[in-house]
């Protein structure tokens, strides 16, 4: 029997644990998580949202995006304002201080970017991008397909 350190599933899930702390750790010595940086980046390129939009939007599960923008909005961050279609619903927007806060979190992820592909050249960089961005929409479709009709 084999290692498993030739295993591409292997070496993606641990590569990514080192990623996701590299990223949770580099996002603390700022005072931000990585939440705060999609939830921020998201709104200063692609505009004001509904709270439920932005989640989906940004990949954000429902309860851990009310957490980011409750943190977000006591830092005044953001604000969220009730809909004029809809009372109910909120739509969240970045403040001056919020796009502000956005490239200083923008500088942070090109920090730990290069601190996570140090060993990677330009080129590998760029194909290692490609090739996980053709994964991940791959199974980001299919994940999202409905199953198949017998």
């Amino acid at each position: 029997m084999e290692s498993v350190e030739h295993l591409p599933s292997w070496l993606l899930t641990q590569t990514a644990g080192f990623a996701g702390r590299m990223v949770s750790a580099r996002f603390a010595d700022v005072g931000a998580r990585g939440y705060h940086y999609r939830v921020l980046s998201s709104l200063a390129t692609e505009g004001p949202a509904s709270q439920a939009d932005l989640g989906r939007r940004v990949g954000i599960h429902l309860s851990d995006m009310v957490k980011a923008l409750n943190e977000l909005e006591a830092d005044g961050f953001v604000q969220r304002v009730p809909s004029p279609d809809d009372r109910r619903r909120n739509i969240i927007t970045i403040t001056d201080g919020g796009r502000a806060r956005a490239e200083q979190l923008a500088r942070q992820v090109g920090s730990i970017q290069e601190e996570l592909l140090e060993p990677l050249d330009r080129v590998e960089r760029e194909q290692l991008t490609t090739l996980l961005a053709k994964l991940y929409r791959h199974h980001r479709v299919r994940e999202a397909a409905p199953p198949p009709m017998d």
